[in-house]
């Protein structure tokens, strides 16, 4: 019996010698890629091939996970408008958690740690339950793409490929979230406003590496208060607002370049725009090369800021301001092709540098690349965008706001 033992022993012993040698054998046969190697491959990946990589292997998701990583994949990144829009119409009320197994529920999230908020499920109304989404533009073509996320709040602003959503649970409040990897975490409350009398401003400083929301409000007397919350920070700081009567409109979303946040202060027959240098919390005021018209708009280029204006029906300029300080407007290009007075612009991609344009008559997308000096109206893939959708420009990224000073996320 112990020599019977003793062959078992012997034979397990020996497939496992045997076994190593060939496990030895198949890793010689593959090459060795060093992590710089890797990352380059990775980072060339679409976004949702990048999300199932994190989970290949440990060496991997420290690949992705990766400071330089991220910075990296937000640097190849190309712009997209994010917008979200309600896919239903009618008016009954269901719950407010996502009713597709697959789609996250912002609400949802924040209340995963509050059971009597899943045992006894708010109703609201069908309609006010929204879907954030994204357009991409390509090859003159746009396609809609989902997040698989639902929400009750509007987009207020974006920085990076983080978004400020409307916190629906909490009365004025606001969240903040990646769409892209989810992670999401309410903001402190601060002075609470109606919508048409407050703007919000997001940005991240390139001294401090700090996110900052920038909140102005119109209280009950006509002045524009401004306050500051730098993501991390447990309150609101108050700054000194623009001077009187500088701005009369909130309208349109502010535009971050050359380091500071501008407004355009009224819709129409405008000759400035209104800065804040984020660094030294201070405002200014910018002349503008010419009066700002119903269909004209200001947008970041390249970093820099633009002023694209229209000259009549048949032309298009555009300004570029590359300093907030002794620096003067310069016409960057004329674009006379393809021109409709109610062409609004958008946003202009970040890699490929093109110009987005929308038909305020019927929605329609057009994209000008300045190299071919073409002017493009853009074939829809996948269907028509919501007529009335609000969109921002955005950036699908992997950044999170806890890689620059240690704020804990959801």
């Amino acid at each position: 019996m112990a020599r019977l033992l003793r062959l078992v022993e012997e034979r397990a012993y020996i497939r496992k010698i045997e076994e190593g040698k060939r496990k030895q054998h198949e890793t010689d046969l593959v090459p060795y890629l060093h992590d710089d190697c890797v990352s380059n491959i990775l980072v060339r990946l679409p976004l949702d091939s990048i999300q199932r990589s994190r989970f290949v292997c440990k060496p991997w998701y420290n690949i992705i996970d990766n400071a330089k990583f991220i910075a990296a994949h937000l640097r190849r990144a190309e712009s997209v408008l994010i917008f979200v829009s309600s896919p239903r119409t009618e008016t009954t009320m269901v719950p407010i958690l996502s009713e597709k197994p697959n789609v996250v529920s912002v609400e949802a999230r924040l209340n995963q740690s509050n059971s009597a908020f899943f045992l006894e499920q708010p109703l609201v109304n069908a309609a006010s339950k929204f879907s954030v989404q994204f357009i991409e533009f390509k090859d003159g073509k746009s396609q809609i793409r989902e997040y698989n996320i639902s929400c009750l709040g509007k987009i207020r602003a974006t920085c990076n490929g983080l978004i400020l959503l409307d916190n629906k649970m909490k009365k004025g409040g606001l969240i903040l979230m990646n769409p892209v990897t989810r992670k999401m975490m309410p903001l402190p409350l601060g002075t609470l406003f109606p919508q048409h009398n407050e703007s919000y401003g997001f940005s991240l400083s390139s001294v401090t590496g700090d996110y900052k929301v920038v909140h102005l409000f119109r209280d009950q007397l006509g002045y524009i208060n401004c306050e500051i919350l730098v993501i991390g920070k447990r309150s609101w700081r108050e700054v000194d607002g623009p001077s009187f009567g500088l701005i009369r409109w909130f309208g349109y979303n502010p535009v971050f370049a050359i380091g500071a946040l501008h407004w355009i202060p009224q819709i129409d027959h405008n000759d400035y725009v209104v800065s804040l240098e984020l660094e030294e919390d201070k405002f200014h005021q910018i002349t503008l090369p010419k009066t700002c018209r119903t269909y004209d708009r200001i947008v970041e280029v390249s970093g820099f800021l633009g002023f694209v204006t229209h000259d009549e029906v048949n032309q298009i300029d555009v300004w570029i301001l590359k300093g907030l300080f002794g620096d003067v407007w310069i016409k960057q290009h004329s674009i006379t092709i393809g021109c409709i007075l109610d062409m609004v612009p958008l946003f202009s991609l970040r890699i490929k540098g093109e110009m987005v344009f929308k038909r305020d008559e019927d929605g329609s997308f057009y994209v000008y690349n300045f190299q071919l000096q073409e002017m493009t109206k853009v074939e829809a893939v996948n269907g028509c965008v919501p007529f009335s959708a609000s969109y921002l420009p955005h950036v699908n990224s992997l950044v999170s706001w806890c890689s620059t000073n240690g704020t804990q996320d959801m």
